[in-house]
């Protein structure tokens, strides 16, 4: 059995990762850290837990780091690079949920920054090139010996396991391709502030941060590194009155040739082996996937306008959160990587 340490456990993904890893098999939770609520039960903070998992919280300075197999950051960005390097130099392997670890570069950094509107100065650069990104389907192989992997945004995930086959076997002819995402309210986090409080959020639609979304650079900058022509994104995300899940649809020019058969074998063919992603012919839909480690896509040519669609659909909070965290955490620790996660999505 793995000891693992939960560091911002208190938020919606730290209360991911503690819901799967009482059901896992091989990884134990040995403590749980949070700024606030320390030294009370976290199933106080929680009572849903009550029974299940009642761990006092820690403060950060009483970690005892003699009991870690692996470190999960479930922390807001700039707060994992300034804590890790006492996880680095003991070589306890740290998976961040934080944009703090998600790129190699220190410019791919800055972009990412400043579309988020916050501080570009990273306080561990020197780690940065150590890090792998967590993308399973695609980065298994660095994850396996990673000491430090940057969980992928939510959105991040969903945009690139759509459009990856279609890019690397280069059969986009679009320099720019225009992604419309859809996203639940849990994506804000348990603070989400005065925007998505419930009048503001119940029978209303929004976009917000219009083609300068911080996941767009994770997400050019994987598709480049494996495509055969430069890629941008467009992007432009909505705020949906509902509580967890994503929806992506993708649009690009293809192509001549290519059709909805062809492109579903492509798809199928490629993922085929990557145990949680699904490709159907039917229109995918957030209940397909809510509670669940799956991204379920549909791709298609519509051959009227010759544009490829890729809908995609995941569960933000876990297979874009604490559930692609544990895969990860499965990779590394040599498990084999559906343990304790290969479960239904819950309905209705």
């Amino acid at each position: 059995m793995k000891n693992a340490i939960i560091i911002g456990a208190t938020g919606f993904g730290g209360l991911g990762l503690i819901e799967i890893l009482q059901r896992h098999p091989e990884i134990a939770i040995s403590q749980i850290v949070a700024r606030k609520e320390v030294g009370i039960p976290v199933s106080s903070v929680f009572t849903h837990l009550k029974g299940f998992c009642d761990i006092d919280i820690k403060a950060l300075e009483d970690i005892d780091y003699g009991n870690i197999d692996i470190a999960f950051f479930s922390t807001p960005d700039r707060v994992g690079m300034t804590i890790i390097e006492d996880f680095f130099k003991r070589g306890i392997p740290v998976i961040d949920f934080s944009g703090d670890f998600r790129f190699h570069s220190i410019e791919q950094y800055i972009r990412y920054a400043q579309n988020r509107g916050m501080e570009s100065t990273h306080h561990a650069q020197d780690i940065l090139p150590q890090s792998a990104y967590g993308l399973p389907e695609i980065y298994s192989e660095k994850i396996r010996t990673a000491k430090v992997v940057g969980n992928p945004g939510c959105f991040s995930i969903c945009m690139i396991l759509g459009l990856f086959p279609a890019v690397v076997e280069g059969i986009i002819n679009s320099e720019t391709i225009i992604c419309d995402g859809k996203t639940g309210v849990s994506g804000a986090g348990k603070n989400p502030g005065e925007a998505n409080f419930y009048p503001q959020r119940y029978e209303n639609v929004n976009t917000y941060r219009e083609g300068r979304h911080q996941h767009v650079v994770e997400v050019e900058s994987t598709l480049n590194e494996h495509g055969k022509k430069n890629t941008k994104i467009l992007f432009i995300p909505q705020i949906v009155p509902l509580n967890r899940g994503i929806l992506i649809t993708a649009y690009a020019d293809i192509d001549e040739g290519w059709n909805s058969d062809k492109v579903y074998e492509l798809y199928d063919e490629y993922f085929k082996q990557k145990p949680f992603v699904m490709v159907t012919e039917q229109s995918p839909q957030t209940t397909d996937v809510r509670g669940s480690n799956r991204c379920v896509m549909k791709p298609m040519v519509d051959e009227r306008t010759g544009k490829l669609v890729v809908i995609a659909v995941i569960d933000n909070l876990v297979k874009g959160q604490s559930g692609n965290a544990v895969q990860n955490a499965n990779i590394m620790l040599g498990f084999d990587e559906t343990t304790g996660i290969n479960i239904p999505a819950f309905y209705p």
